[in-house]
């Protein structure tokens, strides 16, 4: 029926109807804490990431307090390697008394009932900053990367991660670690692929606070990571890694993708979830301390709208204030 019969404007006239009819909504439950870790005591600042910190064990320990207080499901750990650590091999990423190993214990030790997510990638181990082990020539290798990565997830199961995420975009990486995996009895050991991970922009201020980025220099990842252009690529690195194995997949940046996100939710059904990577924090971030954004409307907008294009779930810098902002509404 047409106007004036048909007015769309009165349901949206008043707060409870307005409630009413609300499509999507966040809650702590779809949210996932990322936190850098680092061997120094205390914590230190990010710079180009107002208000995140690199924390040493014990700080973890605090903030993963305030996330199991707050609902938050799960956390997920990027540990940031001392220099005199980082190797052509990587070999550091497989010590079973490496940073992750011992922040993995600590937390399942402590929390037992907080999802522990660990990033399988070379990236903060290599003396190059590449996601992977490199020829002669400075090609990332595909296979001996695999095999690399295969070590780290099975350190990372041993010592207690509920969840290993490979976040490197290897071929045929998702099944050789399903495979170990159920080699080893993890049997109840999820894989998180990264399965659309884009080469993106968006990544400096995380590669700051990883300790990746002096060693990548001028580098690039434009041989493994995606071609920001390509949406069908997507669909089809997806869905090779489902047949080897992953439980969830990955979309990665979040705002400027959510096109795939809702291409990937709509073909697959599968658990989806998207990383809100540093680069979009910290745009939100300069600009409210500018005063040119609300940045608890605006955050909370952002992360509405990736529920909305499909993810179940969002890896964010805002995960404890928004689970602060969503307990007091």
């Amino acid at each position: 029926m047409a106007f004036p019969y048909t007015r769309p404007r009165r349901m949206r006239r008043d707060d409870f109807s307005r409630r009413l009819m609300r499509e999507h909504r966040l809650a702590a439950d779809d949210l996932i804490l990322p936190v850098f870790i680092h061997e120094l005591q205390g914590r230190a600042a990010v710079a180009s990431m107002p208000g995140v910190e690199r924390l040493s064990i014990d700080e973890l320990l605090r903030t993963a307090e305030q996330a199991v207080a707050l609902k938050i499901p799960a956390i997920v750990l990027f540990p940031v390697t001392a220099p005199e650590a980082k190797s052509l091999d990587a070999a550091a990423a497989w010590d079973e008394n490496g940073l992750a190993q011992r922040a993995i214990r600590a937390l399942k030790q402590r929390f037992p009932g907080l999802g522990v997510i660990t990033d399988v990638a070379l990236d903060p181990y290599t003396t190059h900053g590449q996601d992977g082990l490199v020829d002669d020539s400075g090609y990332v290798v595909n296979d001996e990367t695999v095999e690399a990565l295969v070590l780290q997830a099975l350190s990372h199961a041993d010592a207690g991660a509920d969840v290993v995420a490979p976040s490197d975009m290897m071929d045929g990486r998702i099944g050789a670690i399903r495979e170990a995996l159920e080699e080893n009895g993890h049997l109840n050991t999820r894989i998180l692929a990264y399965s659309a991970k884009y080469a993106s922009s968006f990544y400096g201020p995380f590669r700051d606070a990883v300790g990746s980025a002096g060693a990548l220099g001028k580098g690039n990842k434009y041989t493994y990571q995606m071609d920001p252009a390509n949406s069908d690529e997507a669909l089809r690195e997806v869905g090779l890694d489902l047949e080897e194995g992953a439980d969830m997949v990955m979309i990665k940046p979040g705002l400027p993708y959510l096109d795939i996100v809702r291409r990937v939710k709509d073909h697959y059904g599968a658990p989806t979830f998207v990383y809100q990577v540093s680069g979009e924090y910290a745009m939100l971030k300069a600009a409210a301390q500018n005063g040119w954004l609300d940045e608890r409307a605006c955050a909370l907008e952002a992360l509405v709208s990736i529920k909305r294009a499909g993810a179940d779930g969002v890896l964010t810098y805002f995960a404890l204030d928004a689970a602060r902002w969503l307990k007091e509404e």
